[in-house]
This record gives C-alpha cells, sequence and structure tokens, in this order.
C-alpha cells in the first residue's frame, strides 16, 4: 500500500539523480522504482528470482519505447522479455541499491523476509567488484513497517540501509555498521549444499573463492566435520574418492587434442551407453588439471574427459543420460579463468 507514491521520493534523492547504473529487487512493491530508473533512462538491473538461473537482468527497453512499454518492462514478464543476463564476469558498475525490507529502523538495522536473499545479492556484488564501501542502499516500504530493531539481532552479513523511503517520509540513517564485504560462508544462516543446488552461481562463486585460498566452509559443514568418524560419513567419503577420475592409464596425446579415461570403467568403450555433455567458451590459459578440479568439486565427475585446447572446448562422458543432464545443471554458470563456460548434451545427444 503506497508503494508506487513512496517510489517517486527517488527522484528528489541527489543519489539516484547521479547514479547511472541502479540494481532493484524483483518484487512487486518496487515496481514504480523500476520503471522511474527506466524512465529516466538509467541502466537498470534486476536480480534473477531466486538467483535460479544467474545473478542479474539487465533491462534493455526498445529505443523507441513509450512509456506504456517501459512500465511493462518494469513488471516481472518484462524483465523476462526484455533482458539480456549479467553473470559474475560481467562488468558491472552499481551507484545504487534498492531492497525490500519485511521491517527497519531509522537507524538503518533492516529485515527482509528470512531467506537471505537480499544480504547474498549483495555479498555477490561485492565479490564481483559492482558496489563498493560508499554505494548507497535504499529500502522502500511503508511507515507501518519503520519500527525499533534491536542491534543485537543483526549478524555480520546482514545488510543495512542508508535511506529508507516511505509514503510520507524520506529519512537519512546515517548508519555507519558497516556492510557486508563478500559472503561470510559459515555464517550465512541459509546456505547449505541444498541452496547451492539450487543455485548454480552461489556454487560458482564459491568454488572462485576456495581457489583464492578463502575460507568456504557452510554452517552444516561443520556438524559434517564434527561426526567425520562416524562410520556413514567414513563410507561417504570412500564413496566420493572411488568417484574420482583416476590417473590416465589410457590418455592419448594427439597434437592439443587430449583423452582421460577413468581405469574404473572398463565397459566404456564400444558400450554405446554414454552421454557426452559439451563444454565451451574455455579460456586459452586454463588448463586441463583446473577443469577437472572443478568437475570434483561440482560433484560432476565423467567416465572420460575430451580435452580440445585448440578450440577451447571439452566433452564429457557419462554413464547415462540423467547423470548427464545431473552433471549439466550442476556446472551450469560455472566460471574458469574469467569466462562463464557453455555446458550442455552434446548436440546428438539432445532431443
Amino acid at each position: 500500500q503506497g508503494a508506487a507514491h513512496a517510489a517517486t521520493r527517488l527522484q528528489g534523492l541527489q543519489e539516484f539523480k547521479a547514479a547511472n547504473t541502479v540494481k532493484i529487487n524483483p518484487d512487486a512493491p518496487q515496481k514504480n522504482a523500476r520503471f522511474l530508473t527506466l524512465e529516466a533512462r538509467k541502466t537498470l538491473l534486476v536480480p534473477t528470482p531466486r538467483l535460479r538461473t544467474g545473478l542479474f537482468n539487465k533491462i534493455v527497453p526498445p529505443l523507441d519505447a513509450t512509456k506504456e512499454i517501459l512500465r511493462i518492462c518494469a513488471t516481472s514478464q518484462g524483465v523476462k522479455k526484455y533482458s539480456v543476463p549479467v553473470g559474475l564476469d560481467g562488468k558491472a558498475r552499481v551507484d545504487l541499491v534498492v531492497v525490500g525490507s519485511v521491517a527497519v529502523s531509522e537507524k538503518g538495522w533492516r529485515i527482509g523476509k528470512g531467506e537471505g536473499y537480499a544480504d547474498m545479492e549483495y555479498a555477490m556484488m561485492v565479490s564481483m567488484g559492482a558496489v563498493q564501501e560508499d554505494t548507497p542502499v535504499i529500502t522502500i516500504v511503508h511507515d507501518c513497517q519503520v519500527v525499533d530493531i534491536a542491534e543485537e539481532l543483526l549478524g555480520d552479513h546482514d545488510l543495512t540501509v542508508d535511506y529508507i523511503l516511505t509514503p510520507t517520509r524520506t529519512i537519512k540513517t546515517n548508519c555507519k555498521r558497516p556492510k557486508p564485504q563478500g559472503i561470510i560462508w559459515h555464517k550465512a544462516r541459509a546456505l547449505s549444499y541444498e541452496m547451492l543446488g539450487k543455485i548454480p552461481i552461489l556454487k560458482s562463486l564459491r568454488y572462485r573463492e576456495k581457489q583464492s585460498g578463502k575460507d568456504v566452509t557452510l554452517q552444516d559443514e561443520h556438524s559434517d566435520l564434527a561426526n567425520a568418524n562416524t562410520p556413514a560419513v567414513l563410507n561417504e567419503k570412500a564413496m566420493a574418492e572411488s568417484a574420482r577420475p583416476q590417473a590416465a592409464t589410457g590418455s592419448a596425446q594427439m597434437g592439443q587434442h587430449h583423452v582421460e579415461s577413468d581405469s574404473l570403467s572398463p565397459r566404456l568403450e564400444g558400450s554405446g551407453v554414454v552421454t557426452t555433455v559439451y563444454v565451451g567458451n574455455i579460456p586459452p590459459s586454463v588448463r586441463v588439471s583446473e577443469l577437472k578440479c572443478a568437475l570434483r568439486e561440482f560433484h560432476a565427475a565423467p567416465l572420460r574427459l575430451s580435452w580440445q585446447r585448440a578450440q577451447h572446448r571439452a566433452f564429457l562422458d557419462y554413464k547415462d543420460k540423467a547423470t548427464a543432464e545431473s552433471a549439466v545443471s550442476s556446472l551450469k554458470g560455472l566460471s574458469l579463468g574469467g569466462n562463464t563456460l557453455r555446458v550442455e548434451l552434446a548436440k546428438n545427444q539432445r532431443n
């Protein structure tokens, strides 16, 4: 209630006037904020719902777009129709962030719906260099959502806000509490192996940060470590070890075409039952060992890997179509060497 009117207060903020690129969450209460951003001819970034298919959608209205078309672009259907994806490797620089809130205090403490998506989106923007410490964060809410919040309810990963816009007020919080400087993997309540499976781009970021030496242990891993000596966990570890690609007993070097074969899969040759996955857009700087490491990390180790460096691609053989499709899902959004890899079933094996 009153969301459209509250959004018009954006136009009075110098931070909005000076911004070139604005990130606004996709929920309905911010629809008018998205429209006003497009009407002002600014670049609008909208997170993909629950981050399932990537990080952002960059809205690209038609050149001759009328106000009516811009209003459509600001809706969820318009985002699907008039947008291009922006991933972790995008060179976006966000000048202003608009988030939703369930409740917010005049000191800038914010409570969301409890799923942590706004916090994760901001932390991911930090990781990709899209926001700086002084990038303003604004929330648009109803007056009844402005309440007192105890600071002890906030964690290091919780996002705070600099401005609160309501139908009747513009509140500058002067919040001094530091904003998250990336994802704190072991403290983020919402993060789990299950969530990583649902959000490929989050899994890709975790792998990237692990490669750089950062501690990316999840909360649910701490309990696993505590029970690391139980028979079930030991058995699971043994199974994981046996599933890893072994040293290349059947490897062949043919120019820059390199085949690595798993010695545990003798029925591969001539069996006719394997399904192949294509991996493209591999940077020249990436080595086959890096790809193999990523495949193990994402639980997508193939029966055989065919490495074609000159063509910037590789082919992965799996025991059946279900396993191959699971690997495609796990690897979607994976970034190596600055490129987001293209991962899909090989052409001759798609329906």
